[in-house]
């Protein structure tokens, strides 16, 4: 692997590791499967791939992008608590409305940003090459966010989103208001997702309408294999794992395209990633019985 290709592997990584701790905070948090990250995260990078074009700043078009995947997060919440539709079926409703809101956000289903003022570009002149900056930028933004979503569930009030996934009915009868904590974590999963669409939008230099695909299955991956790897001891350790995990990740995906003995091609990213989450949902059960095994030899 080329060295352009590592830091073009570990800029993707850092960018899905916010995806990774929304999918985290949905899943395993609020113990709420949702798919609308497939969608928020196209609309985090279409909303401000059009405002960017329109002329808006760059931050604030960041800004906006993210509240607007937020919005998408709160529809899910209210179709599920509100009318009762199961939370799958809920998010895969906004998923599906959100393909088409995307190309009337954009007007077409691509657009441009190569020649558009971007969140790098008050940077550039810092004489750093474009691949390092890159790099740079958006590990800092991932790691600040896994600091401050891992600040936030330590707080009274993510102690109480925490354990309204533990156990709804526990959480309300202590007083928690159940609905608002799901409402919240939604908006706040899928924000972090549409800040992601957003910086992968800036720093590829496009927005296109196809690009959420597969998104979901991207972050679960990351997911379990930092959970795998780094063990689950304490919000923070799982936080920045799910950042790790991204890297990593990608790191084994772009090894296994360009290993050439393999045969593998662009086209079989999907099969790939079927088989890399295959295998972190395999490996934790294969070590827990290797572990069991071991523990009864020495008792005998």
């Amino acid at each position: 692997m080329s060295l352009y290709a590592f830091l073009g592997t570990l800029e993707i990584g850092f960018i899905y590791g916010l995806v990774a701790m929304g999918v985290y905070l949905t899943f395993r948090i609020l113990d709420f499967p949702d798919l609308t990250v497939d969608g928020s995260f196209t609309l985090g990078a279409a909303a401000t791939a059009a405002l960017i074009v329109s002329g808006v700043n760059p931050y604030l078009a960041t800004l906006l992008g993210t509240l607007a995947a937020a919005c998408a997060g709160i529809v899910t919440a209210w179709l599920n608590l509100r009318f009762n539709i199961l939370h799958l079926l809920a998010s895969i409703l906004t998923m599906t409305a959100l393909y088409t809101i995307n190309l009337r956000v954009m007007g077409k289903p691509n657009l441009a940003l190569i020649m558009e003022p971007t969140v790098l570009t008050p940077f550039e002149d810092l004489g750093i090459p474009a691949m390092y900056l890159k790099v740079i930028f958006v590990a800092v933004c991932a790691i600040i966010g896994g600091l401050l979503l891992s600040w936030f569930l330590y707080t009274q009030y993510g102690l109480a989103m925490r354990a309204v996934g533990s156990n709804k009915r526990m959480a309300q009868a202590n007083g928690i208001v159940v609905k608002e904590k799901v409402y919240v974590g939604l908006a706040l999963s899928n924000g972090l997702v549409g800040l992601a669409g957003a910086l992968f939008a800036q720093t590829s230099g496009f927005a296109d309408s196809t690009m959420g695909i597969g998104t979901i299955v991207v972050g679960l991956a990351a997911v379990i294999i930092g959970e795998s790897l780094f063990g689950t001891k304490s919000i923070l350790v799982v936080v920045l794992s799910c950042i790790l995990g991204s890297i990593l990740y990608r790191i084994a995906v772009s090894m296994a395209l360009n290993a050439d003995f393999l045969g593998f091609q662009a086209s079989d990213l999907n099969l790939l990633t079927a088989v890399l989450v295959t295998l972190s949902l395999i490996f934790p059960k294969l070590r827990s019985e290797y572990k069991a095994k071991k523990a009864k030899r020495k008792k005998v």
